[in-house]
């Protein structure tokens, strides 16, 4: 399936961050309105969490919300390198999401464990509502990397060999994240390269997510 990408460049991270949130809550209220629940997959990365504190503000039903994360690290869950702990801290502690609705990835413990473990709440949630993702300058997304090869049917791989410590991840995989109702990139930084390697369809991991609906990157490099 060709992937079929809009981009939406902005000046500053902060107005990115902005737009984030905004497209978070629109999906939210698009969801919920239509199913009674928002399925949301949160990105790691400085974008993101800018937004993440953005949404900490507002003002929701959190009650209808179901937060997933794209992928994890394999460390103690105190970690302050776990993209977990940082959504935790900058929004969803702040919030009223039912803790039985915020399903983070057990990747504490280990690759293999964590990721069967995970693979039951992706399957369980079905298609997403929302799914974000970041990009490295590598053009990796989620801990999905260059030349790592995963049986494409997983709904979440064990990760081994991350070129970025730590070298054991959990990632949900490219066919899961797929299956969503909408896909956002969030791209900020020193990512020249991979943006115009992206755009010229080069081979990436960012490449191999192919929603339905088409794939937004909202970037300020």
């Amino acid at each position: 399936m060709t992937q079929e990408v809009n981009w939406k460049p902005y000046d500053t991270i902060d107005q990115l961050a902005e737009a984030v949130c905004q497209r978070v809550l629109v999906a939210a209220e698009k969801a919920i309105n239509a199913n009674g629940a928002f399925k949301l997959v949160l990105a790691g990365g400085t974008a993101p969490v800018k937004a993440y504190q953005l949404l900490a503000t507002k003002q929701q039903d959190w009650s209808k919300w179901h937060i997933y994360h794209g992928d994890e690290r394999c460390l103690p869950v105190d970690d302050a390198e776990r993209n977990s702990l940082v959504a935790d801290q900058k929004w969803l502690d702040l919030v009223a999401i039912p803790k039985t609705q915020v399903h983070a990835i057990p990747a504490e413990l280990g690759a293999e464990t964590g990721a069967e473990s995970y693979a039951k709440d992706v399957e369980q949630a079905g298609k997403f509502d929302l799914v974000l993702l970041g990009m490295g300058e590598d053009g990796h997304t989620a801990s999905l990397f260059p030349g790592h090869v995963h049986n494409a049917e997983e709904l979440t791989h064990a990760v081994h060999n991350s070129p970025k410590p730590p070298a054991d991840r959990v990632s949900i995989s490219a066919k899961a994240l797929s299956n969503t109702e909408e896909l956002i990139f969030v791209v900020s930084g020193a990512k020249h390269d991979a943006v115009a390697a992206w755009k010229n369809k080069q081979d990436l991991p960012v490449t191999h997510l192919c929603p339905a609906s088409g794939v937004d990157v909202l970037l300020s490099v």
